[in-house]
């Protein structure tokens, strides 16, 4: 049985096996060896997959001024453009030649509009148990001190605002570090740090407006909603326009306001004249 079957050596069964041939790279590396690969598979998608833009937004993209408006015609712009199935909030961004880092130059405050924005706000209000019913009675979604502490370290957070009377700020300091970072920490620049705590909840649950420089110097601020009439979002805005003004750092030695945008929430941008373009 010289030609037996046991006499031929069988791969992979034995030290002295001989190792199967790996196939030849392909000269070119990885890109080329995809391309040789590509017959074993699906082949792979290059580049990065983009966006593909609505016909809403198309559309509104051509409606959308390519030069700045006037404040009224602004609105005007906004509210004809093509709509969601959700009542989209309006909102405008002042850019500032503003240095945040500069300790002067932190543009920061609250300001309540005069036809509203349309939201109502959660709040809630660090006070003593004198004031507690007549917070809740305000508005407020809860209110208390110490016990009202420990419920959001236990992790509840179902609130926008949180208010707090001065001689509250020494109970709720352990909070810093869980409030500060969602923007929900009580501030007396805010306006959120006040004796008057029921007013407070008062303004606030009817949709007072936070704002607030960010590092680029950008004051973002909802001025209403769509269904708002243009005359009413024309109101909101001239009255913000106005708070940020007063707010312009007295030692600023640059241009303050450099621009002014407005949108929708799914809408283009329109530019509003200001300064130098208004004249």
């Amino acid at each position: 049985m010289a030609d037996s079957d046991f006499s031929k050596p069988k791969v992979g069964f034995g030290f002295g096996d001989e190792p199967e041939k790996a196939s030849a790279p392909v000269e070119g590396g990885g890109a080329k060896q995809a391309e040789a690969s590509s017959d074993d598979g699906p082949s792979h998608r290059r580049g990065k997959l983009r966006h593909r833009a609505s016909k809403r937004t198309k559309t509104n993209r051509d409606k959308a001024s390519k030069d700045p408006v006037d404040a009224a015609t602004a609105m005007s712009h906004v509210k004809r453009f093509d709509g969601t199935k959700f009542d989209q909030s309006v909102d405008v961004v002042f850019h500032l030649g503003v240095d945040t880092r500069q300790a002067d130059q932190q543009i920061r405050g609250a300001v309540s509009l005069p036809k509203g924005i349309g939201k109502a706000k959660r709040v809630v209000a660090f006070c003593k148990d004198d004031d507690v019913q007549a917070a809740k009675d305000a508005g407020a979604v809860e209110a208390g001190g110490e016990e009202l502490v420990a419920k959001i370290e236990k992790g509840w957070f179902d609130f926008d605002v949180a208010v707090a009377t001065p001689d509250m700020m020494r109970v709720i300091s352990k909070l810093g570090r869980v409030l500060g970072p969602k923007g929900l920490m009580p501030s007396p620049k805010a306006g959120t740090v006040t004796k008057d705590v029921v007013t407070a909840v008062t303004e606030y649950s009817a949709g007072k407006v936070e704002y607030r420089a960010d590092k680029s110097g950008n004051v973002h601020a909802t001025i209403g909603k769509m269904s708002f009439a243009e005359g009413d979002l024309l109101a909101n805005y001239e009255h913000l326009l106005k708070t940020i003004e007063a707010a312009q750092p007295s030692g600023l030695k640059s241009a303050y306001i450099k621009s002014i945008h407005v949108s929708g929430t799914m809408t283009p941008a329109v530019k509003i004249r200001y300064g130098v373009e208004a004249e």
